[in-house]
């Protein structure tokens, strides 16, 4: 269910129809490419688990508690997926991690990214079982230099964290962000990120986006203030549950931001990217 954000940033994004026919006129289109971009967001309580496909490419980025892999490998078989070019494990919380041993087992992983912050647990434990039995060897991303690549013309860059960020917070601070481009559309998956990473991020990139994956469930940090002012996102993605995240004071400030914004608890939310506009269900 969508819910609507307040007036101030419909406001400021108002244009006068002149000026939209006047640069309509003027202006070449962008390439947009053929093939639709589709973004499913999974009902995974308070977790992440997302999966991001074309007709010829597919990347998860993150995948729930345990269980939600077999989860994850239905929705692949019903929409015809096969396989998946990428899986992103933000970091090793048992939220993000916990599907990851399931999905390797049950489909051909080509490649997987990881935050450098192992973890001791049983969910971690499963994860690096399984990759060793599907002989796979996850690359490592740190805050070196972002990782980049392109699949069925969807850019995915992936920024990993400083050591000196992580090293004060080796879980939530240890979350990769990944911003995702297709044609003129754009998302942000923001994981978990709490102040240190957050703010680390926004230091070093300058974007807007059409949708911003709220960080760390929603939960209200001094830095979704700057996140929202300066990515200017049309929708927001809370992953939580009825019980945990999506705090009142978050939903607040996304409201006076003019930002609509969907609860995962609520359903499986479903975004469209034509390369050009984006449409969201619930």
């Amino acid at each position: 269910m969508i819910h609507a954000g307040g007036e101030y940033m419909k406001r400021k994004k108002m244009i006068p129809l002149a000026c939209l026919l006047f640069l309509a006129a003027c202006s070449k289109p962008a390439e947009i490419p053929q093939d639709r971009l589709q973004v499913y967001f999974f009902n995974a309580g308070k977790a992440d688990a997302s999966i991001l496909y074309t007709d010829e490419s597919a990347v998860v980025i993150d995948t729930g508690t345990s269980g939600e892999g077999k989860t994850i490998l239905r929705y692949m078989q019903e929409n015809g997926i096969e396989d998946i070019d990428c899986l992103i494990i933000t970091h090793f919380d048992k939220d993000h991690v916990g599907g990851a041993a399931e999905l390797i087992a049950g489909t051909d992983v080509k490649e997987v990214l990881i935050s450098n912050s192992p973890k001791d647990s049983d969910e971690y434990a499963a994860f690096v079982q399984a990759l060793e039995s599907a002989r796979m060897e996850a690359k490592i991303i740190t805050g070196e230099e972002p990782y980049q690549f392109t699949l069925d013309e969807v850019t995915y860059t992936v920024d990993g964290p400083d050591e000196a960020v992580y090293e004060k917070d080796p879980s939530n601070n240890s979350s990769l962000i990944t911003s995702v481009t297709y044609g003129d559309t754009s998302l942000l998956f923001a994981a978990d990120a709490e102040n240190l990473r957050m703010n680390e991020y926004l230091a070093d990139y300058e974007s807007t986006y059409d949708i911003v994956k709220m960080p760390y469930h929603g939960w209200y940090q001094k830095s979704l203030k700057d996140l929202l002012q300066e990515t200017e996102p049309e929708y927001a993605v809370i992953s939580c549950s009825a019980e945990e995240g999506g705090e009142e004071k978050t939903l607040d400030l996304l409201k006076e931001n003019g930002i609509a914004y969907y609860m995962a608890y609520e359903g499986g939310i479903l975004m469209i990217s034509d390369g050009s506009k984006i449409t969201v269900s619930q």
